[in-house]
């Protein structure tokens, strides 16, 4: 299953972008706050219970400064996944997406498609605010 989150334009430099999510500490400020639970991280670790589901870790996986960074399942995840965020220079500020990538059976898209689909907008309209 694949997804790609919204294109938003984040008012700095992908440089300073880059260096914002490439610490994982600063991942818990772009998640819905109401639906997250027991928070745990490090620079290139995180990990954190989605509210009614399962827990989630992710860590760094490869790194491109300043325009990908790429993050893959830890061994809490229920299901193999892998999230590559994207930012570019764009006139003086950047844009920046993600796509999103889960190795999951047809029974288990249908039920995690949508949320993980608005999950990922979600933390792009996040970064957008972050940045103002």
């Amino acid at each position: 299953m694949k997804i790609e989150s919204k294109k938003v334009s984040v008012n700095a430099p992908a440089q300073t972008v880059y260096d914002y999510v490439s610490n994982l500490n600063n991942f818990r400020e772009l998640l819905p706050q109401d639906r997250i639970a027991e928070w745990e991280s490090d620079t290139d670790w995180c990990s954190f219970k989605v509210q009614g589901t399962a827990t989630i870790s992710l860590k760094i996986k490869e790194s491109t400064p300043p325009n990908s960074l790429v993050l893959e399942n830890g061994e809490t995840t229920p299901f193999p996944i892998t999230v590559h965020i994207h930012i570019r220079d764009v006139d003086g500020g950047s844009e920046a997406y993600q796509q999103v990538v889960a190795e999951v059976n047809p029974f288990m898209k249908m039920m995690v498609e949508k949320p993980l689909h608005n999950l990922f907008d979600f933390i792009a309209d996040r970064l957008q605010e972050k940045f103002g």
